[in-house]
Formats: structure tokens, C-alpha cells, sequence
């Protein structure tokens, strides 16, 4: 059962479960876009996390309760998630020399041979499932079980960003440059955070990624074009 609960004096939770699972993460997002399709005055700002809607209101235009009871009504009609809205994109990454941080100790530990490992990542399709952490990190889903890694027991104090990794079950793309303890197998050129766009994250929750392998030289190509402004990637038709 979907729950609605207080999160501060300026804030309410839309919590659909208590598990990560593409079903539920679809209603999250169903009711986000809802909720940006038809506004409701008072409401500021919302933000999908992977099980649940933040969704914060000025209180001296919106009560906190008629909010709640606002939300109850929306969760109900946008029940049924349409996933036509979806955004799909493919990401070009190298997976070879230092851009491959922990791509041997990974493969190593899985017991395949990195050919293997890039197969399997670049093979699956991922959704994502939030931003957060940093702005502009991207949690995925879909990570193919055979990657299934825990992260580093001691973690780096600083991965690049673009930084594509595996924390456990989930697979991330990181934004800006900073510490990690998750394992990285290779990095993107594209640039997931920038603050003078209209958007500053690239992603949003609900798109779909797949990666290709690019050559190191491919890579350097693509991040001087992007140096220069280019966004590398565009959205594309639905697989």
C-alpha cells in the first residue's frame, strides 16, 4: 500500500515500496511526470528516488495536508505507468587503460576475462532508476547478475567523472569528480552534470541506457568535442 507521510514542515514523502524494482520505480515516475504535466500550485519542486516521490510545497500557499490528500488522488489515477515517455539513450565508453580502473581486479573476482565482462555490461539495457549522491549520478538498473560485485572495501578519494561502475547489484555512472568506493570498469565522455544547461543532469529518472566500447583514442576524440560543447549523444527512437 502506498504511503504518504510528512517529511519536515516543507516536505512529503510518496513511499510506493520498500524494494528497488523497475514496477515501482515506474509509479514513481508516473507520478512525477503527472505532477509536472497538470502543476499544482504550491508545489516546488519533486524529486523520484528509487522506491518513493519527494515532493516539497510552500506551506503558505499549499497546507500540508491538503497536499496529502492532493497526492492521494493523483497516486491513484496515475496507477498505471506509461512507459511511451521514456527516454532512451546509447553511451559511448572506454573500457581500456586508465580509464579502466578496476576492470582486471573485477574480472578477476567474477572469474571471466575482461572481453567477457564488456560483453555482458555493454549487453544488457539499464534504467534509471534516480539521480542523486552527487549532482547528476545516475543509479542504474539492470545490471547483469554475473557483474554483481560488492564495492571496495577501502574507498578512492577520487574517481573521474563520466567514472561507468558496478556497487553490488547497480550499476552507476559517475558525475562530477570525487570519492567512491564503487568499482569502475571504464569511463564516458559525456558530460552528466552541467550547470549552465537549462537541465544540469543529463539523465533523469525513467531513461533508458545502453553502452558501446570505444576505443582510447575514439574517447579523447569524443572529449575534446565535448570540451567544446558538443553533447556528444541525443535522445533516440525507443529499441
Amino acid at each position: 500500500m502506498v504511503k504518504i507521510k510528512p517529511a519536515g514542515d516543507q516536505a512529503v514523502t510518496v513511499e510506493f515500496a520498500d524494494v528497488i524494482d523497475e514496477t515501482v520505480s515506474a509509479r514513481v515516475i508516473a507520478l512525477d511526470r503527472d505532477l509536472k504535466a497538470d502543476p499544482v500550485a504550491g508545489i516546488t519542486e519533486t524529486v523520484p528516488t528509487y522506491r518513493s516521490l519527494l515532493v516539497f510545497f510552500d506551506p503558505a500557499i499549499l497546507p500540508g495536508r491538503a497536499l496529502m490528500a492532493t497526492l492521494r488522488d493523483r497516486v491513484d489515477a496515475s496507477a498505471e505507468p506509461d512507459e511511451t515517455q521514456a527516454r532512451h539513450f546509447t553511451i559511448p565508453v572506454c573500457y581500456q587503460g586508465i580509464d579502466a580502473l578496476d576492470l582486471a581486479e573485477l574480472s578477476a573476482a567474477r572469474g571471466l576475462s575482461q572481453q567477457e565482462v564488456i560483453a555482458l555490461h555493454t549487453g544488457a539495457t539499464y534504467r534509471v532508476f534516480m539521480i542523486g549522491f552527487a549532482p547528476g549520478f545516475t543509479y542504474l538498473g539492470g545490471l547483469p547478475e554475473a557483474l554483481h560485485t560488492p564495492r571496495l572495501t577501502e574507498p578512492r578519494q577520487k574517481v573521474p567523472a563520466g567514472a561507468v561502475g558496478i556497487g553490488g547489484a547497480q550499476a552507476a555512472i559517475n558525475s562530477v569528480a570525487g570519492p567512491s568506493g564503487w568499482r569502475y570498469i571504464g569511463r564516458t565522455p559525456v558530460k552528466l552534470f552541467d550547470p549552465e544547461r537549462s537541465d544540469p543532469a543529463f539523465f533523469r529518472a525513467g531513461d533508458f541506457i545502453r553502452f558501446r566500447a570505444v576505443s582510447p583514442d575514439a574517447v579523447a576524440a569524443l572529449d575534446r568535442r565535448v570540451a567544446a560543447g558538443d553533447p556528444i549523444v541525443e535522445c533516440e527512437q525507443p529499441w
